[in-house]
């Protein structure tokens, strides 16, 4: 293991808590590299989650498929954490698809290693519940977004907020597809919004 990697998902998870060498050494003899080309899946839908991964470096999106057709709801970056939460969790299939929309190269731990350190550290234990607790939030918010504003409003959004990345990395399709709209649609409201 890179020392860099291990400091880089080390710093991931103190955001949530911080740990004293020997608890992060706890983690540390489950980590292994995983490599993902552009197109490849973290995870398809109807398999069951057992790894939780940590973005080194790449591009990844989470999403739905209905009817034959994709709903794209979140994008992934360098130092985030991926998976299938729920599936992991509740040890069910999958409900989701995540798919690298580059090369991508991840640190990885098993989720059951995970849940025992649950059980040996009240710390890992409160990071489990402060994940927990983020997620919950974020899935707030992006419900919110999609049920309360329109899709112009998404954009404007994404513009102002701390999103950057996804208006830098990520093609169009995938931004319409994100806002729920055609890529069309985008084109206009990208066009009326700088006709302003």
């Amino acid at each position: 293991m890179e020392t860099k990697d291990l400091h880089a998902l080390r710093a991931a998870i103190q955001r949530f808590i911080l740990l004293t060498d020997e608890e992060w050494e706890m983690l540390v003899p489950d980590l292994q590299y995983c490599y993902l080309s552009r197109g490849e899946h973290w995870i398809t839908e109807g398999q069951k989650e057992r790894y939780m991964g940590f973005v080194l470096e790449g591009d990844m999106r989470h999403f739905y498929t209905r009817d034959g057709e994709e709903k794209t709801t979140y994008f992934y970056f360098e130092n985030h954490l991926v998976g299938s939460y729920f599936s992991a969790i509740n040890n069910t299939p999958s409900r989701l698809t995540i798919e690298a929309l580059t090369d991508v190269r991840l640190l990885t731990f098993s989720y059951a290693h995970l849940k025992s350190l649950y059980d040996q550290c009240p710390k890992w234990e409160r990071f489990g519940r402060m994940v927990a607790e983020y997620l919950a939030a974020g899935l707030e918010e992006r419900m919110a977004g999609l049920l309360t504003m329109s899709p112009e409003e998404r954009y404007i959004e994404l513009l102002q907020g701390n999103k950057h990345k996804i208006l830098e990395r990520i093609p169009q399709h995938y931004i319409a597809n994100y806002l729920g709209i055609t890529p069309v649609s985008l084109s206009r409201i990208r066009k009326r919004l700088s006709d302003k």
